[in-house]
């Protein structure tokens, strides 16, 4: 199954977006610390609801963890700076979808190091999608592509 990663968070309502995203769709959320903000159940409460609770979440202390935990699997990064539209990319049911911090991506070293980058094509001059909205939209596609939506 496609999972989704959220590299060191420092928005909770978008977090708590995507794990309620994740609950609807039979999506693991790997969640990289630290964060930007208290992880708890209560501060999702706005934007994940009810879902909190149907949410599988998996956290990692740091990325060398969640590297380690996921080193037989691919991960993609969504980036501004790939040059592969995700409608363009073959997705596999055990990919991991990676979503870089919302006030900064993920480190250059980091970039450096996954190879597999897709991106969303916009318009010039936009710098970038919301998070939440980004990984719904990747991740729909890489569902689609595996047929892994829930029955």
């Amino acid at each position: 199954m496609v999972d989704l990663a959220l590299y060191q968070p420092d928005q909770a309502g978008n977090v708590g977006t995507l794990l309620r995203l994740g609950a609807c769709l039979n999506v693991l959320v790997h969640i990289i610390h630290p964060c930007g903000f208290s992880f708890s159940e209560k501060a999702f409460r706005r934007s994940a609801m009810d879902y909190f609770q149907l949410a599988q979440l998996n956290e990692h202390d740091d990325y060398a963890h969640f590297k380690q935990s996921c080193s037989n699997r691919r991960v993609i990064l969504l980036t501004t700076k790939a040059s592969i539209n995700y409608t363009e990319f073959k997705f596999a049911k055990n990919d991991i979808l990676m979503l870089g911090q919302e006030s900064a991506g993920v480190p250059e070293t980091i970039h450096q190091e996954i190879s597999n980058k897709v991106k969303i094509p916009m318009i010039y001059g936009a710098r970038s999608i919301n998070i939440a909205l980004a990984g719904g939209i990747i991740l729909s596609e890489a569902l689609r592509q595996t047929d892994s939506f829930p029955q």
